[in-house]
């Protein structure tokens, strides 16, 4: 019984933690600044700075960057990174969720606030930095993702890693497709949106592939399969071959790269990510996030060689 007991409190716990960092968020997203520092002001109280505070504290800061409120958001950043740097002196980032996401967060926000005031170098010389210091953790992508967004378009793509392949069909380097433009679309298995996305990615395929197009569907280990239930990188390809045959397969025999270092280079943490590459190499499109078939054919089209 008094295990029981113990487990309930501590699911009860959780529970409120969740719903406390999600009325932070829905509170600064709406602009209402002052109940969001009144949540926060709350829990801090009772409970000090843990993790989930500086997690909801972070989605101040987003608020803030939102509504161009520049100063509070980066005084907002600056905060969160030095509560993020006092717990990492006893324990290490990717211990559990909330701290990631409040880091990246807080790297996130500075970065566009500088940029979003014309101090685009600024930022773009942070966030390498940022790369290097956080290369061997999950947020690594997501700071990508922002660098890319601010130098990647008109820049040579960076190669594709090609050693695993979710299909039978052996992907090629971006360097043998040259004379073609390529699109990538990088997946997740768990992805709801990837699914409604392979729709207008078979309609591009269909309308430009006979005429140059290649389509690539790059895709990454998580950990975990259905459900989030843990699994090794064995059932989790096993799986993820499964998603791919059961939601994706009437894209044909395309490439489907598998590797986190593609997902870590490109920048994606949202997915999906697409990335058009023109005939020589360079990126055209950067886009975490869904496109309409209108929105990409309209960047397609012009690179198709008649």
């Amino acid at each position: 019984m008094r295990v029981l007991t113990a487990f309930l409190c501590a699911t009860l716990l959780s529970a409120q933690t969740t719903a406390f960092v999600q009325q932070v968020e829905q509170a600064a997203i709406s602009g209402n600044f002052n109940l969001a520092r009144q949540e926060l002001s709350q829990f801090r109280k009772l409970r000090g700075a843990t993790p989930e505070y500086i997690e909801a504290l972070a989605w101040l800061g987003r608020g803030e960057l939102g509504a161009r409120n520049f100063t509070a958001a980066t005084q907002n950043a600056d905060e969160v990174r030095r509560l993020c740097l006092d717990q990492l002196t006893h324990r290490k980032l990717d211990a559990e969720p909330s701290l990631p996401q409040a880091l990246g967060a807080s790297i996130e926000v500075r970065a566009l606030a500088s940029a979003m005031q014309g101090r685009r170098d600024e930022a773009v010389v942070f966030l390498r930095q940022e790369v290097t210091r956080w290369h061997d953790t999950s947020i690594r992508p997501r700071i990508q993702k922002n660098l890319n967004l601010l130098t990647l378009e008109g820049k040579p793509a960076p190669p594709l890693e090609i050693a695993q392949s979710v299909t039978a069909r052996r992907p090629e380097s971006l360097a043998q497709h040259r004379g073609h433009p390529v699109l990538l679309f990088f997946w997740a298995h768990w992805c709801a949106d990837c699914k409604q996305e392979i729709n207008i990615i078979q309609r591009l395929e269909v309308a430009y592939g006979p005429r140059g197009l290649v389509v690539i569907a790059p895709t990454q280990h998580y950990g975990y399969v259905a459900s989030g239930q843990d699994a090794p990188r064995d059932i989790e390809t096993k799986y993820i071959k499964q998603v791919f045959a059961e939601y994706y397969a009437f894209l044909g025999p395309i490439e489907v790269p598998l590797s986190e270092e593609n997902f870590a280079n490109y920048g994606v943490s949202t997915t999906p990510t697409l990335v058009l590459v023109d005939a020589n190499g360079i990126v055209r499109l950067y886009n975490p996030g869904a496109l309409s078939y209108e929105q990409l054919s309209a960047k397609i089209a012009p690179l198709i060689t008649r």
